[in-house]
């Protein structure tokens, strides 16, 4: 892993404190740091210690891992916006990240039966596909819903279970321990966040009128609007506070399946370090009333 260290060896926070004086440098700079994250959490999730998994990883890890996969993914996605400078829809990717790292965060805090509760909580709509098959639903007589009750019922297979296993999802009425996203992410992380962070995100994905007076109208001085036909500015300094969320989980993982690479986990502890700079260095360049472009 000694190309992890290569790659923190490019970052000196003397350099960032006294030589980045512009909102440009730092901005650059800050893009490379962010891409390297996202390479290291890439990486993070493609290694294992051989002794504890020998091949792959158990349904109990399984899921963890594919949350951590989603996040890098979804990471890369939102940097691209970023570059493109293009804040619109910078939350529809940003908003599902964090949600995954709360979750991944849970579920390694917790036990085996909290983490099947989760995957069992994921078939909620995959048996309503079985009882429109047994209401007779025509779907199932085209070859595409032919194609996916084949897929709902080796994923039932594969589980372990039938359509009769979900008395306690049922009960929760199908949230994780019966828990709403709310009160995982106030366990997790602290309710004060919530609003300000997941909340509000919320009004990309489904729309709001706060949404549109932000990005899709512009006020004119008699209080009516027009639309607004262009992307607004992105703030690259939103990516600084979301990986004090994502760091976490990937932190975790590296103690859970016991891997003890040394780059690895000193490159963990470099990025959390790292984004702190960063953000005190955005604070000296940036002014706090004044959003970007």
């Amino acid at each position: 892993m000694e190309e992890i260290a290569r790659i923190w060896d490019k970052y000196d926070e003397d350099y960032v404190q006294k030589v980045l004086t512009s909102a440009e440098d730092i901005n650059q700079y800050a893009f490379t740091f962010y891409h390297d994250v996202a390479e290291i959490y890439d990486c993070i999730t493609r290694v294992k210690n051989p002794e504890r998994n020998p091949s792959g990883f158990s349904r109990d890890d399984a899921p963890i891992l594919g949350l951590l996969t989603r996040m890098w993914k979804l990471f890369k996605q939102t940097l691209r916006f970023y570059e493109e400078n293009n804040a619109e829809f910078i939350s529809v990717f940003e908003r599902p990240l964090i949600e995954a790292s709360v979750i991944a965060t849970y579920l390694m805090r917790t036990d085996a039966e909290v983490i099947q509760d989760y995957r069992l909580c994921s078939y909620k709509d995959r048996l309503r596909i079985l009882r429109d098959l047994e209401s007779g639903s025509r779907f199932f007589d085209t070859k595409a819903g032919k194609r996916l009750l084949v897929s709902v019922r080796q994923k039932l297979e594969q589980e372990g279970v039938d359509p009769d296993s979900f008395a306690a999802q049922k009960r929760n009425r199908w949230r994780l321990q019966g828990k709403s996203f709310f009160d995982i992410f106030a366990e997790v992380i602290t309710p004060d966040l919530y609003p300000c962070t997941y909340g509000m995100m919320s009004d990309s994905i489904h729309g709001s009128w706060n949404e549109s007076m932000d990005f899709s109208l512009h006020r004119n001085d008699d209080g009516t609007f027009l639309s607004y036909p262009f992307f607004a500015p992105a703030d690259i300094r939103y990516v600084t506070p979301t990986i004090s969320f994502t760091n976490v989980p990937f932190r975790m993982w590296l103690d859970r399946v016991e891997i003890n690479d040394e780059y690895l986990v000193k490159a963990v502890e470099w990025i959390d370090k790292f984004n702190t700079t960063l953000y005190m260095k955005f604070d000296e360049v940036y002014d706090d009333h004044q959003p970007v472009g």
